[in-house]
């Protein structure tokens, strides 16, 4: 079984999503030891965001020279997605949605004709069947009954893209409230922590 980790975070060490993501996937691989894992940190090695020369080059057009360090961080991006059986997600709230970094890693697995496709009646997903875990990071509450609900464009737009490529059911870890003061933060942090160690093996 393979297991693709991502981070996104620009807090390092300090980061609630990359603590909560690394006992997401300690609790796998205690279950699954000899589950194989590739971390990829998408601020330690950044990719790029898309360009003309990016769309041009997938569209068959010859790409100049200096984008081939970055096609090829592409194919092994996408290459890593679709060879994992789970993937595991830190994914942090910058200003009510994901880090840049992380949607340049979305735009490099969201690819036609690899994770979805347009048919007759709509666009198909084409990656169903993985399991999709996401540790999210929120500095405030952002529940159906709060005020600012409609502000929250992190959880809600992750559902949609993993739905769109065919993966229905991703699971969510979430951290609420961490900004709101250090009582807040401890309480989310362990209760984070407790359902990591809580989730189901496979």
């Amino acid at each position: 079984m393979k297991l693709l980790h991502i981070d996104s975070s620009v807090l390092g060490p300090h980061s609630v999503s990359r603590q909560v993501s690394a006992a997401i996937v300690d609790r796998l691989r205690q279950a699954t030891p000899s589950l194989e894992i590739v971390y990829r940190d998408l601020t330690q090695t950044p990719l790029a965001h898309l360009s003309g020369s990016h769309l041009a080059a997938a569209q068959g057009t010859p790409a100049p020279a200096e984008l081939g360090p970055d096609l090829a961080a592409s194919a092994a991006v996408l290459t890593e997605f679709l060879d994992a059986d789970a993937v595991v997600i830190g994914a942090p709230m910058y200003n009510f949605t994901i880090p840049s970094q992380l949607k340049a890693w979305i735009d490099r697995i969201l690819v036609a004709g690899k994770t979805f496709k347009y048919g007759a009646t709509g666009p198909e997903g084409l990656a169903g069947g993985k399991r999709v875990i996401v540790a999210i990071s929120r500095g405030g509450y952002y529940g159906a009954e709060s005020p600012y609900a409609a502000g929250e464009h992190l959880e809600t737009y992750l559902r949609w893209v993993f739905g769109f490529i065919g993966i229905t059911n991703p699971e969510f870890i979430s951290a609420d409230g961490i900004q709101v003061g250090p009582e807040h933060r401890e309480k989310a942090i362990a209760g984070a922590l407790q359902s990591a160690t809580s989730l189901r093996a496979a």
